[in-house]
């Protein structure tokens, strides 16, 4: 069975140039997003989404939130960056996060196609020219953080992006519509499965995480 694939990026050049190369291995089964929102809607409609091409800086998509949130609220899809920057910190970071891949937008469709055939084969895959790069920066910290933040359930991550929001607890049950006591639980439990003291550290350490800027 062909794989069905997702490619959300708010540029149309670079969307036409994505499904060239994809055309090949996956015929017609693409689907093209132009929001964080729309990427979020097209996944949450239709289950059989084998990959996403998500790009860093499309509207509604802030730093490596989108990134984590998918993984978070869709375990079974793979993600793979597609960004025009190409810093080895923020690489490593994504990879930490569960990113199956990150395409620079400099890589020529032939690396784009090899990208998606080792991503579909289970592998990773990041360009040969900053692979060691990359390796070379395991940061012990960020990849204990992300395996922690991989722990908590698809609500307890909505919870955290709030509180790291500055949200209260009863700002929070009402967005979610849920009682304030589920909402002290949730806490709770991130604080937890983070293993940190309060709200504010693990709303520092997940902004920390998520930032694209200042990698």
């Amino acid at each position: 069975m062909e794989s069905r694939i997702l490619i959300a990026d708010d540029h149309p050049l670079f969307r036409a140039a994505m499904r060239q190369a994809l055309v090949d291995i996956v015929g017609n089964n693409i689907t093209e997003v132009a929001s964080f929102s729309e990427a979020y809607s097209a996944i949450e409609a239709d289950e059989s989404l084998d990959l996403v091409f998500l790009d860093l800086n499309m509207p509604g998509n802030e730093g490596l939130t989108g990134l984590t949130t998918l993984r978070t609220q869709f375990p079974s899809v793979l993600v793979v960056i597609v960004s025009a920057e190409e810093d080895p910190l923020l690489i490593r970071k994504a990879i930490n996060l569960g990113a199956s891949g990150y395409i620079p937008k400099s890589t020529p469709l032939a690396g784009i196609a090899a990208a998606v055939n080792q991503v579909l084969d289970g592998e990773q895959w990041l360009p040969e020219n900053l692979n060691e790069a990359v390796e070379g920066l395991d940061n012990h910290q960020d990849k204990v953080f992300a395996d922690r933040l991989a722990q908590l359930t698809p609500h307890q991550f909505k919870v955290l992006k709030m509180m790291a929001d500055g949200m209260l607890n009863k700002q929070i049950a009402y967005e979610l519509d849920i009682s304030e006591s589920t909402v002290k639980q949730h806490v709770s439990a991130v604080l937890r499965k983070l293993d940190v003291i309060n709200r504010t550290k693990a709303g520092v350490l997940f902004k920390q995480m998520m930032n694209t800027d200042d990698s």
